[in-house]
């Protein structure tokens, strides 16, 4: 059977992508040139050009064209736009890169009330992950337009909301703390991983694809299930990684702390 893998060559997603690049660019080549490399690595704009090429991937090469046709391209798109974009985003953020917009972002974590709590990040990621993968709503955006394009802007929020509580350099009254990063990603990898366990054993097809004999050698049933072990796989290594990561800065931070202590003690 056929397979399309053309490219979703959208004009407004490559002026997004551009714009995003333009304005990171222009941002951190000024805090470059007042801050130095500590203030603006090189680093930090190599992860930033990695989080718009993880975009471009994800939205504008064949596999967005084959998540139309694949449950396991359709997840692998997801976990691209609530994982590792946002992750990779928020990593190449400096508090002097982030200098000009600091205050506005403390006073929306003050209005935003308990929208802006850590917790509200666990509900939003794990509610658009399970809820995007109830059948109705998961064919619905198979279908229509406007309701996938919905579906990608969720994932994308939900994703930078839930990492920007982890990984965010700007200090805040709602930062998480001691086994607080732990607590979180594990609370929420698990919940997840566990939605990824639910459709690769599930026996019956959930969603609508459907199709006679075998595409690139799956059925319609082992690509879902494919789909459910690539979900419960990422949450794994992803929780893994960030864990390490946060362990190692939370190691960096103290010993700063205890240098501080030291210079003025």
């Amino acid at each position: 059977m056929a397979v399309d893998v053309s490219w979703s060559l959208s004009p407004i997603v490559l002026l997004a992508l551009a714009g995003y690049a333009v304005a990171y660019g222009l941002r951190w080549r000024k805090a470059r040139a007042e801050g130095g490399a500590r203030a603006a690595g090189i680093g930090r704009a190599v992860l930033w050009a990695a989080g718009i090429l993880t975009l471009f991937v994800a939205l504008v090469t064949p596999i967005d064209t084959l998540g139309q046709q694949f449950a396991t391209f359709h997840m692998v798109q997801h976990l691209l736009l609530a994982d590792l974009a946002p992750i990779l985003l928020t990593l190449a953020l400096t508090k002097w890169i982030l200098r000009p917009v600091t205050k506005r972002i403390h006073w929306i974590e003050r209005k935003a009330g308990p929208f802006g709590h850590p917790v509200f990040g666990v509900v939003a990621y794990v509610g658009v992950m399970w809820l995007w993968h109830v059948p109705a709503l998961y064919d619905a955006a198979l279908t229509t337009p406007a309701v996938h394009t919905l579906e990608h802007l969720s994932f994308a929020a939900a994703g930078l909301l839930y990492w920007w509580h982890l990984l965010s350099p700007i200090r805040s009254r709602l930062r998480l703390a001691g086994m607080g990063p732990i607590l979180y990603m594990a609370s929420t990898k698990i919940l997840v991983g566990f939605l990824g366990v639910l459709l690769a054993f599930s026996p019956d097809l959930l969603y609508a694809y459907a199709w006679e004999g075998t595409k690139w050698g799956l059925t319609p049933i082992d690509d879902q299930h494919v789909a459910g072990l690539v979900m419960a796989l990422e949450q794994s290594i992803v929780m893994g990684i960030a864990l390490a990561y946060l362990f190692f800065r939370m190691l960096a931070e103290s010993e700063a702390e205890d240098q501080r202590a030291e210079r003025y003690g």
